[in-house]
C-alpha cells in the first residue's frame, strides 16, 4: 500500500465536500430588467403600494401598474413608517436616474431594516393588480420620502 494514500484520501474527501456545498447553494436568480428605462418603476410617483407576501409587492404610479419581486424572503418589509423605501441600483444612481427596472444592486426596504434585493419589476395590467391587492398583507399610499426625518423626542 502506498504511504501517500491517506493524503489523496484527504485530497478527495476535501474535494467531494466542497463540490456538494456548491450543489446546494440556491442559484441566484437570472435578472431580466424591464425595458425601455422610461417604462420603470418611478418610487417618487408611487400612489399606493400593497405587500403580497414576503416577496412579492406591487405599485401603481398614476395609471401604470407593477409587480416587484424579490430575491428572498423579507417578512418585514412594509412595517413601520415609511413602510417601503426603493434604492436605484448605484449605476442608476450615478446618472441621476432613481427608475426600479430589475437591475442588479436594486434594494427594498423599510426604516430600520436591511435592504431586500429586487430580482425583477414587470408591468401588469388593472385586473391583475386588483386580483393581488385583495391579498395584501400590508399597505401604504403614496410615494415614501427617500429619507425621512427622524423620529421626534
Amino acid at each position: 500500500m502506498s504511504r501517500d494514500l491517506p493524503r489523496h484520501l484527504l485530497a478527495l474527501s476535501l474535494i467531494a465536500a466542497t463540490t456538494g456545498l456548491h450543489a446546494t447553494e440556491p442559484a441566484q436568480p437570472a435578472h431580466h430588467p424591464l425595458r425601455p428605462i422610461s417604462e420603470c418603476l418611478r418610487p417618487d410617483r408611487i400612489n399606493e403600494w400593497y405587500l403580497v407576501d414576503s416577496r412579492t409587492a406591487i405599485a401603481r404610479t398614476g395609471p401604470d401598474r407593477y409587480q416587484i419581486k424579490l430575491e428572498h424572503d423579507c417578512p418585514r418589509l412594509g412595517i413601520g413608517v415609511p413602510g417601503l423605501l426603493f434604492h436605484a441600483s448605484e449605476a442608476n444612481r450615478l446618472v441621476g436616474e432613481s427608475r426600479i427596472c430589475g437591475e442588479v444592486g436594486e434594494t427594498v426596504s423599510a426604516r430600520n431594516q436591511p435592504p431586500c434585493a429586487i430580482a425583477e419589476v414587470s408591468k401588469i395590467d388593472k385586473a391583475t393588480f386588483e386580483a393581488l391587492e385583495k391579498q395584501a398583507l400590508r399597505s401604504g399610499n403614496g410615494a415614501e420620502p427617500k429619507n425621512p426625518p427622524p423620529p421626534r423626542r
